[in-house]
Protein backbone atom coordinates (compact mmCIF):
# COMPACT_ATOMS: atom_id res chain seq x y z
CA UNK A 1 0.00 0.00 0.00
CA UNK A 2 1.04 3.54 -0.77
CA UNK A 3 -0.50 6.16 0.98
CA UNK A 4 -0.25 10.37 -0.17
CA UNK A 5 -1.56 12.48 2.56
CA UNK A 6 -5.02 13.69 1.26
CA UNK A 7 -5.05 11.45 -1.60
CA UNK A 8 -6.87 7.49 -1.75
CA UNK A 9 -4.76 4.59 -0.73
CA UNK A 10 -2.27 3.16 -3.40
CA UNK A 11 -3.17 -0.67 -3.64
CA UNK A 12 -0.91 -3.46 -5.14
CA UNK A 13 -1.39 -6.89 -5.47
CA UNK A 14 0.93 -9.72 -5.71
CA UNK A 15 -0.97 -12.95 -7.31
CA UNK A 16 0.68 -16.66 -7.16
CA UNK A 17 -0.39 -16.97 -11.25
CA UNK A 18 -2.24 -13.80 -12.44
CA UNK A 19 0.38 -11.00 -12.51
CA UNK A 20 0.29 -7.63 -10.85
CA UNK A 21 -3.06 -5.39 -9.93
CA UNK A 22 -3.11 -1.83 -8.34
CA UNK A 23 -6.17 0.19 -6.95
CA UNK A 24 -5.71 3.66 -7.06
CA UNK A 25 -9.04 4.26 -4.66
CA UNK A 26 -8.62 2.48 -1.69
CA UNK A 27 -9.09 -0.90 -3.52
CA UNK A 28 -13.04 -0.15 -4.35
CA UNK A 29 -11.62 -1.52 -8.48
CA UNK A 30 -8.56 -3.38 -9.40
CA UNK A 31 -6.56 -3.13 -13.20
CA UNK A 32 -3.56 -5.09 -14.19
CA UNK A 33 -0.55 -3.51 -14.61
CA UNK A 34 2.13 -6.25 -15.20
CA UNK A 35 0.55 -8.29 -18.44
CA UNK A 36 2.72 -6.52 -20.71
CA UNK A 37 6.17 -6.33 -18.10
CA UNK A 38 7.35 -9.20 -20.50
CA UNK A 39 7.90 -11.70 -17.02
CA UNK A 40 6.59 -14.28 -15.73
CA UNK A 41 3.19 -13.45 -13.84
CA UNK A 42 3.56 -15.73 -10.84
CA UNK A 43 4.58 -13.04 -8.45
CA UNK A 44 5.89 -13.89 -5.00
CA UNK A 45 6.55 -10.27 -3.82
CA UNK A 46 5.77 -6.32 -4.49
CA UNK A 47 6.75 -3.82 -2.33
CA UNK A 48 6.64 0.01 -2.92
CA UNK A 49 9.38 2.27 -1.86
CA UNK A 50 7.99 4.35 1.29
CA UNK A 51 10.13 7.37 -0.27
CA UNK A 52 8.88 7.57 -3.50
CA UNK A 53 5.58 5.89 -4.31
CA UNK A 54 6.11 5.70 -7.90
CA UNK A 55 8.93 2.97 -7.56
CA UNK A 56 7.34 -0.28 -7.38
CA UNK A 57 9.77 -3.66 -7.05
CA UNK A 58 8.20 -6.86 -8.27
CA UNK A 59 9.54 -10.42 -7.43
CA UNK A 60 8.12 -13.15 -9.59
CA UNK A 61 8.25 -16.87 -8.37
CA UNK A 62 5.18 -17.66 -6.00
CA UNK A 63 7.10 -18.55 -2.69
CA UNK A 64 4.66 -21.71 -2.09
CA UNK A 65 5.61 -24.85 -2.48
CA UNK A 66 3.15 -27.18 -3.81
CA UNK A 67 4.00 -29.20 -6.66
CA UNK A 68 1.83 -26.79 -8.84
CA UNK A 69 3.45 -23.23 -8.08
CA UNK A 70 4.74 -21.85 -10.60
CA UNK A 71 8.80 -20.42 -10.88
CA UNK A 72 9.82 -16.78 -11.97
CA UNK A 73 12.53 -14.99 -14.00
CA UNK A 74 14.21 -12.42 -11.13
CA UNK A 75 12.89 -9.17 -10.06
CA UNK A 76 11.54 -6.42 -11.95
CA UNK A 77 11.30 -2.64 -10.86
CA UNK A 78 9.05 -0.17 -12.22
CA UNK A 79 9.27 4.19 -11.68
CA UNK A 80 6.05 5.24 -13.25
CA UNK A 81 3.36 3.27 -10.78
CA UNK A 82 3.23 0.12 -12.96
CA UNK A 83 3.02 1.57 -16.34
CA UNK A 84 6.29 0.15 -17.16
CA UNK A 85 8.32 -2.65 -15.93
CA UNK A 86 12.74 -3.01 -16.57
CA UNK A 87 13.52 -6.73 -15.79
CA UNK A 88 16.66 -6.28 -13.04
CA UNK A 89 18.23 -9.72 -12.73
CA UNK A 90 18.20 -12.40 -10.48
CA UNK A 91 16.72 -14.65 -12.64
CA UNK A 92 17.63 -18.23 -11.00
CA UNK A 93 16.04 -17.63 -7.84
CA UNK A 94 13.29 -18.64 -9.29
CA UNK A 95 11.15 -17.68 -5.66
CA UNK A 96 10.97 -14.71 -4.16
CA UNK A 97 9.47 -14.61 -0.18
CA UNK A 98 9.81 -10.89 0.50
CA UNK A 99 11.27 -7.24 -0.79
CA UNK A 100 11.83 -4.60 1.46
CA UNK A 101 12.83 -0.61 0.33
CA UNK A 102 14.77 1.75 3.06
CA UNK A 103 12.28 3.86 4.04
CA UNK A 104 14.48 7.05 2.79
CA UNK A 105 16.39 5.69 -0.45
CA UNK A 106 14.79 4.00 -3.19
CA UNK A 107 17.44 2.73 -4.74
CA UNK A 108 18.61 0.71 -1.68
CA UNK A 109 16.43 -2.89 -2.04
CA UNK A 110 16.37 -6.00 -0.06
CA UNK A 111 15.67 -9.46 -1.37
CA UNK A 112 14.41 -12.55 0.04
CA UNK A 113 15.55 -15.54 -2.82
CA UNK A 114 14.20 -18.79 -1.80
CA UNK A 115 15.44 -20.41 -4.63
CA UNK A 116 14.80 -23.15 -6.98
CA UNK A 117 11.93 -25.52 -5.47
CA UNK A 118 12.78 -28.67 -7.47
CA UNK A 119 16.40 -28.70 -7.50
CA UNK A 120 19.33 -27.17 -5.38
CA UNK A 121 20.90 -23.84 -6.72
CA UNK A 122 22.95 -21.52 -5.09
CA UNK A 123 21.11 -18.35 -6.36
CA UNK A 124 19.37 -18.08 -3.35
CA UNK A 125 19.38 -16.13 0.40
CA UNK A 126 19.57 -12.67 0.88
CA UNK A 127 20.09 -10.06 -1.85
CA UNK A 128 20.60 -6.17 -1.72
CA UNK A 129 21.27 -3.27 -3.96
CA UNK A 130 22.86 -0.06 -3.58
CA UNK A 131 22.21 1.16 -6.84
CA UNK A 132 18.17 0.54 -7.87
CA UNK A 133 19.21 -3.15 -8.78
CA UNK A 134 22.22 -2.24 -11.59
CA UNK A 135 24.03 -4.35 -9.12
CA UNK A 136 23.22 -6.97 -6.57
CA UNK A 137 25.18 -8.57 -3.75
CA UNK A 138 24.24 -11.80 -2.06
CA UNK A 139 24.79 -11.03 1.54
CA UNK A 140 22.84 -13.71 3.21
CA UNK A 141 23.77 -17.46 2.03
CA UNK A 142 23.74 -20.72 4.03
CA UNK A 143 24.01 -23.51 1.41
CA UNK A 144 22.61 -24.57 -1.80
CA UNK A 145 19.85 -25.93 -0.08
CA UNK A 146 18.44 -23.25 1.97
CA UNK A 147 16.88 -19.55 0.60
CA UNK A 148 15.27 -17.35 2.62
CA UNK A 149 12.07 -17.03 2.71
CA UNK A 150 11.29 -13.25 4.61
CA UNK A 151 13.05 -9.93 6.07
CA UNK A 152 11.94 -7.53 8.42
CA UNK A 153 13.15 -3.96 8.79
CA UNK A 154 13.69 -2.12 12.22
CA UNK A 155 11.18 0.70 11.35
CA UNK A 156 13.75 3.41 13.36
CA UNK A 157 16.83 2.34 11.70
CA UNK A 158 17.18 0.17 8.53
CA UNK A 159 20.64 -1.26 9.13
CA UNK A 160 18.68 -3.57 11.40
CA UNK A 161 17.40 -6.37 9.12
CA UNK A 162 15.88 -9.44 10.33
CA UNK A 163 15.95 -12.50 8.23
CA UNK A 164 14.30 -15.89 8.09
CA UNK A 165 16.06 -18.90 6.30
CA UNK A 166 14.29 -22.35 5.13
CA UNK A 167 15.55 -25.04 3.45
CA UNK A 168 12.97 -26.96 1.75
CA UNK A 169 12.89 -28.44 -1.77
CA UNK A 170 10.23 -31.18 -3.69
CA UNK A 171 10.41 -34.00 -5.52
CA UNK A 172 8.61 -36.20 -7.39
CA UNK A 173 8.01 -38.53 -4.36
CA UNK A 174 7.42 -35.86 -2.15
CA UNK A 175 8.56 -32.91 -0.25
CA UNK A 176 10.91 -32.38 1.91
CA UNK A 177 9.90 -28.52 4.18
CA UNK A 178 12.79 -27.82 6.86
CA UNK A 179 15.93 -29.02 7.97
CA UNK A 180 19.15 -27.91 9.51
CA UNK A 181 20.07 -24.47 7.59
CA UNK A 182 16.31 -22.51 8.56
CA UNK A 183 16.74 -20.12 11.35
CA UNK A 184 16.44 -16.14 11.96
CA UNK A 185 19.42 -13.90 11.81
CA UNK A 186 19.87 -10.54 12.16
CA UNK A 187 21.96 -7.96 10.84
CA UNK A 188 22.97 -4.26 12.63
CA UNK A 189 25.29 -3.11 10.19
CA UNK A 190 23.61 -3.04 6.79
CA UNK A 191 23.94 -6.85 6.31
CA UNK A 192 27.72 -6.82 6.38
CA UNK A 193 27.87 -9.32 9.04
CA UNK A 194 24.87 -12.05 10.07
CA UNK A 195 23.96 -13.24 13.79
CA UNK A 196 21.43 -16.09 14.40
CA UNK A 197 18.90 -15.71 16.95
CA UNK A 198 19.23 -18.85 19.28
CA UNK A 199 18.08 -17.46 22.78
CA UNK A 200 14.24 -18.89 23.24
CA UNK A 201 14.00 -20.54 20.26
CA UNK A 202 13.72 -24.61 19.26
CA UNK A 203 17.56 -25.79 18.60
CA UNK A 204 16.42 -28.81 16.09
CA UNK A 205 15.22 -28.60 12.47
CA UNK A 206 12.90 -25.75 11.52
CA UNK A 207 10.76 -24.73 8.53
CA UNK A 208 8.77 -21.77 7.10
CA UNK A 209 9.32 -18.66 8.95
CA UNK A 210 7.67 -15.55 9.49
CA UNK A 211 8.66 -12.50 10.46
CA UNK A 212 7.38 -8.70 11.49
CA UNK A 213 8.76 -5.86 13.36
CA UNK A 214 6.06 -3.18 15.29
CA UNK A 215 5.91 -0.13 13.79
CA UNK A 216 5.94 1.60 16.71
CA UNK A 217 9.27 0.30 18.18
CA UNK A 218 11.81 -1.43 16.02
CA UNK A 219 12.94 -3.29 19.20
CA UNK A 220 9.76 -5.19 19.35
CA UNK A 221 9.54 -8.38 16.69
CA UNK A 222 7.30 -11.56 15.84
CA UNK A 223 7.83 -14.67 14.53
CA UNK A 224 5.82 -17.41 13.82
CA UNK A 225 7.84 -20.98 13.47
CA UNK A 226 7.68 -24.06 11.69
CA UNK A 227 9.33 -26.56 14.11
CA UNK A 228 9.30 -30.10 14.98
CA UNK A 229 7.47 -31.04 17.11
CA UNK A 230 4.57 -28.81 16.07
CA UNK A 231 4.39 -27.82 19.75
CA UNK A 232 8.01 -25.79 19.62
CA UNK A 233 6.69 -23.77 17.71
CA UNK A 234 4.11 -20.98 16.59
CA UNK A 235 4.23 -17.27 17.59
CA UNK A 236 7.31 -15.96 19.29
CA UNK A 237 8.23 -12.21 20.34
CA UNK A 238 11.26 -10.95 21.18
CA UNK A 239 11.54 -7.48 23.47
CA UNK A 240 15.18 -7.02 22.53
CA UNK A 241 15.54 -6.82 18.55
CA UNK A 242 16.42 -10.80 18.89
CA UNK A 243 18.35 -10.87 21.54
CA UNK A 244 15.55 -13.46 23.50
CA UNK A 245 12.43 -14.78 22.27
CA UNK A 246 9.53 -15.85 24.40
CA UNK A 247 7.20 -18.62 22.94
CA UNK A 248 3.44 -16.84 22.80
CA UNK A 249 1.30 -19.57 21.05
CA UNK A 250 1.51 -22.78 19.03
CA UNK A 251 -0.59 -21.18 16.48
CA UNK A 252 0.71 -21.71 13.10
CA UNK A 253 -2.27 -22.51 10.60
CA UNK A 254 -0.93 -24.64 7.36
CA UNK A 255 2.56 -22.66 7.55
CA UNK A 256 4.07 -24.24 4.13
CA UNK A 257 1.41 -22.22 2.80
CA UNK A 258 1.01 -19.14 4.93
CA UNK A 259 3.56 -18.05 7.71
CA UNK A 260 2.84 -14.68 7.41
CA UNK A 261 2.49 -12.65 10.49
CA UNK A 262 1.37 -9.03 10.88
CA UNK A 263 1.19 -6.03 13.73
CA UNK A 264 -0.82 -3.78 13.95
CA UNK A 265 1.31 -0.73 13.35
CA UNK A 266 -0.97 1.76 16.47
CA UNK A 267 -2.30 -1.03 18.92
CA UNK A 268 1.10 -2.98 20.23
CA UNK A 269 -1.43 -6.06 21.20
CA UNK A 270 -3.03 -6.78 18.13
CA UNK A 271 -1.72 -9.24 15.76
CA UNK A 272 -2.62 -11.11 12.34
CA UNK A 273 -2.24 -14.93 11.38
CA UNK A 274 -2.79 -15.85 7.65
CA UNK A 275 -4.35 -19.18 7.09
CA UNK A 276 -7.62 -19.18 8.65
CA UNK A 277 -10.68 -20.79 5.93
CA UNK A 278 -12.68 -17.96 6.79
CA UNK A 279 -9.91 -15.11 6.40
CA UNK A 280 -7.35 -14.60 8.64
CA UNK A 281 -6.45 -15.15 12.51
CA UNK A 282 -6.98 -12.24 15.27
CA UNK A 283 -5.04 -11.62 18.60
CA UNK A 284 -6.13 -9.24 21.38
CA UNK A 285 -3.36 -10.04 23.55
CA UNK A 286 -0.26 -9.81 21.94
CA UNK A 287 -0.42 -13.16 20.47
CA UNK A 288 -1.16 -15.55 23.00
CA UNK A 289 -4.80 -16.36 22.26
CA UNK A 290 -6.27 -16.27 18.09
CA UNK A 291 -9.82 -16.46 17.29
CA UNK A 292 -11.11 -16.89 13.31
Amino acid sequence: VSKVPGQPATIYVATATGGVFKSLNDGVSFAPVFDRAGGMMSIGAVAVAPSSPSVVWVGTGEADNRQSSSWGDGVYKSVNGGLTWRKMGLEETRHIGKIIVDPADPNIVWVAAVGHLWGSNTERGVYKTTDGGNTWKKILYKDENTGAIDLAMDPRDPMVVFAALYQRQRKGWGFNGGGPGGGIYRTTDGGATWTEMLNGLQRGDKGRIGLTTFAGDGRMVYAVIEADPASAGGVFRSLNRGESWEHLSTQNPRPMYYSRIYLDPKDVNRVYLMGSNRGLWLSDDAGRSFRE
